[in-house]
């Protein structure tokens, strides 16, 4: 599976995000972001980071770049795309996910390992994971509390891919940390899954977001 690993000034998770996808059998390559013709990957994952240093708001410039153009086309060929953090914030700015993510209850950057649950598995990235399962991935943000004024929506048609497991180290509502688009093919999340990928890393929990889009 040939995956776009997008990257701006500022993306700081690229190598790992492209380190993770090998693992998981990926074909992965880095595109940049004035590249707007996306036709001939398979899917395509927005890295973390701070792009163009989150002037503005996080992902309010890397919004209107060519590439995101060549993203919406993926996304209407029902094509995977996955937002990681900075990429999360991206994908809620251009609204190929519901809700924002804006700045932590506290008012400053949190870096830190969390437990988190798994929401749903109905997406090609949690589709390796068993419902409600618990996992452990680390969370590295100043902008990821998480808000939409339709919860009830979202809880309905499920779109919550993850939340915090204990405590909500953000304030997000409902202690949400990752969710998705209604068919389940685009999801935004605010935890690291390449910053677990491996043992030797604390733990390996993420790199089964990496195979499930392999393998989807």
């Amino acid at each position: 599976m040939n995956i776009a690993v997008i990257r701006f000034p500022g993306s700081n998770c690229d190598r790992d995000v492209h380190h993770a996808l090998e693992l998981a059998g990926g074909k992965p390559e880095y595109v940049w972001w004035n590249q707007r013709d996306l036709s001939s990957f398979d899917g395509i994952i927005i890295p973390g980071g701070f792009s163009y240093g989150d002037y503005l708001r996080a992902g309010a410039i890397a919004a209107i770049t060519p590439v995101i153009e060549g993203i919406k086309e993926a996304v209407g060929e029902d094509k995977p795309v996955l937002g990681i953090c900075n990429g999360a914030q991206i994908l809620a700015e251009i609204g190929l996910v519901p809700g924002v993510f804006t700045n932590n209850s506290k008012a400053k950057f949190i870096c830190r390992w969390t437990d988190l649950k798994v929401k749903t598995n109905r997406t090609p990235f949690t589709s390796m994971y068993k419902a409600n399962e618990v996992i452990k991935m680390p969370i590295a943000h100043a902008e990821g509390r998480y808000y939409n004024d339709e919860i009830e929506k979202l809880e309905d048609q499920d779109q919550i891919v993850l939340a915090f497991e204990g405590e909500n180290p953000n304030g997000s509502l409902l202690s949400i940390t990752g969710v998705c688009d209604e068919k389940g093919n685009v999801c935004a999340v605010m935890p690291h899954p390449e910053r677990a990928s491996e043992e030797i890393l604390g733990s390996s929990d993420g790199l089964k977001f990496f195979k499930g889009m392999v393998n989807y």
